[in-house]
């Protein structure tokens, strides 16, 4: 080997050997906690007017509309329920209900067998263990054919003010790419965010992460790019980060499309969505 060589073998790169980079600390509890409820304060800047997104004008109106909901869009439980409650607009009406009328109506909802089982059944069970009322207590909706801790959430938290939270595929979804849970099961994710937010925040907590879910955070491809939270968010890139890109992929009125109900409150920014045979 010449000397030549041999100093070109001994010399260091001006830089000098490259440092370690340091991997980030994970984030404490405390600091998660702060991070989740200023994702929650913002969330309420953004969408100041989510509400739940089925039509409804009762708590039995509710209850049958969430438990529709299942499998398919909140908006076809919108089209579908007008027709449905004028045939039959008490639980005593519903609980007489011919099995293949009630599919009939309800069959664009998919499922339409099972669902028409469940509501003859629990519309029975309203009639005759709680006076043709749905119950204010999550003990009793449970035993409710069709109903869970989901839906049962759903009509305490907007039929009746008790505070819940509504852990559907949307909130499961949101809470794990903020990191704010890493459970899959929904009754061990609606404990531990129970743990994070104070009870009177858990209802328009649901809301606006369901709103946030259907309009910018999307399961296959999240609008990154035109998220107002993303600077809050663990799991910002698994989407589009083009900002001109993600705009093109936002929902409802937030895409300047319709919304999904055909009453939206009135300080809804987006317009009604069309009814069945308008949609047709």
């Amino acid at each position: 080997m010449s000397g030549k060589q041999n100093s070109a073998v001994g010399e260091q790169s001006p830089a000098g050997p490259k440092k370690a980079t340091k991997a980030p600390k994970p984030e404490s509890r405390l600091a998660m906690i702060r991070r989740a409820r200023r994702i929650n304060r913002e969330l309420a800047e953004v969408y100041p007017y989510a509400h739940p997104e089925l039509d409804f004008e009762n708590p039995f109106q509710l209850l049958v509309a969430t438990v529709l909901s299942a499998q398919t869009t909140d908006l076809r439980v919108n089209q579908t329920t007008p027709a449905l409650f004028a045939k039959y607009p008490t639980p005593e009406d519903m609980a007489a209900a011919a099995p293949e009328e009630l599919e009939a109506i309800i069959r664009p909802t998919g499922f339409f067998r099972a669902k028409a089982k469940s509501l003859i059944g629990l519309s029975a069970a309203l009639r005759d263990n709680f006076g043709g009322e749905v119950p204010g207590r999550l003990k009793d909706l449970v035993t409710l054919p069709g109903v869970g801790r989901k839906t049962a959430n759903v009509v305490l938290g907007n039929g009746f003010g008790v505070p819940g939270l509504t852990v559907d595929t949307h909130f499961g979804r949101l809470v794990r790419r903020w990191k704010w849970t890493e459970q899959e099961d929904p009754e061990k994710v609606e404990a531990e965010i129970a743990e994070i937010f104070p009870k009177s925040e858990w209802t328009m907590l649901s809301h606006r992460i369901i709103f946030h879910g259907r309009r910018i955070c999307h399961s296959r491809k999240p609008a990154c790019g035109a998220c107002p939270i993303a600077h809050l968010c663990p799991s910002y890139g698994e989407g589009e980060t083009d900002p001109e890109k993600a705009k093109k992929l936002l929902k409802y009125e937030m895409g300047g499309q319709p919304g999904q109900r055909l009453s939206p409150p009135p300080d809804y920014p987006g317009k009604p969505a069309p009814t069945l045979g308008e949609a047709e």
